[in-house]
């Protein structure tokens, strides 16, 4: 399929890569961008080759928010009817394999709401990450209030979300909103390599431990807990599970055949 506002490559045969690409809007979010970005991380998801995806942007901007020059206009009625952000935006929840978001430059407002929606940031030391929305007259719509406060807790989420200040990354990763920091030019090596050791591994775990974390975010300890236990007790009826333990008893590299 033919992009206009992403570009869509694979790496390794096995790892997805995703590049925002608008750049003289600093890779602003538009609908066509979300319905784009949509499709194509459906297409790596039913692809049994691909394990893992990346998602990136420029080297100066992640993502610069959503578009607000297309959202100026819009009214209540244009929001609402047309299920803003939630008809595309939301695709990404369904994802069912990891993707992880490579975060260089600016990701505000909807640039840091498309981040966390990602399972884990690798950021740059020169990302900065922020929810300016209250500065526009409005607040963050694309989970900024509820994904920001899990990831970094109601203080820090109150003064990003209220002051509309911009982060960091030594911030970021202080608050725990990115998972490490490297150097700018070794973003994608550092990304790339996660997303490579990712696919190393069975894919049939790999889901459960993204279902299993997601769902602690979704219910109470006890319910988290014993869905945990389920997922882990399923694991065993897998040949994936035979080979990893056989592979370690026998002091050897697994082989794993995502069965």
């Amino acid at each position: 399929m033919a992009y206009e506002f992403i570009q869509v490559r694979t790496e390794g045969g096995k790892v997805g890569v995703i590049t925002l690409n608008r750049p003289k809007q600093l890779n602003a979010l538009n609908n066509e961008l979300m319905d784009e970005l949509g499709a194509a991380m459906k297409a790596f998801d039913a692809d049994a080759a691909i394990g893992c995806m990346v998602l990136t942007g420029s080297e100066k901007a992640f993502a610069a928010g959503a578009d607000i020059g297309a959202m100026a206009s819009y009214t209540f009625a244009d929001v609402y009817k047309g299920d803003y952000i939630t008809r595309n935006w939301e695709t990404i929840r369904t994802i069912r394999k990891p993707v992880i978001a490579a975060v260089s430059g600016f990701a505000p407002g909807g640039g840091c709401e498309l981040a966390m929606m990602c399972d884990f940031i690798i950021a740059a030391d020169n990302a900065k990450f922020g929810q300016p929305e209250i500065k526009l007259g409005i607040i963050p719509g694309a989970g900024g209030t509820q994904r920001l406060p899990r990831a970094v807790g109601k203080a820090k989420a109150m003064d990003l979300a209220l002051t509309g200040r911009m982060m960091d990354a030594t911030e970021a990763e202080r608050a725990g909103l990115v998972s490490r920091i490297v150097p700018l030019d070794k973003l994608m090596d550092e990304a790339l390599g996660a997303a490579l050791m990712i696919c190393d591994y069975s894919q049939l775990a790999v889901l459960a431990a993204k279902e299993s974390i997601n769902r602690a975010f979704e219910s109470g300890l006890a319910d988290g807990v014993m869905f945990e236990r389920r997922l882990f007790h399923a694991l065993f009826a897998t040949a994936d599970q035979k080979e990893g333990m056989d592979a370690f008893v026998n002091k050897r590299k697994a082989q794993f055949k995502h069965q």
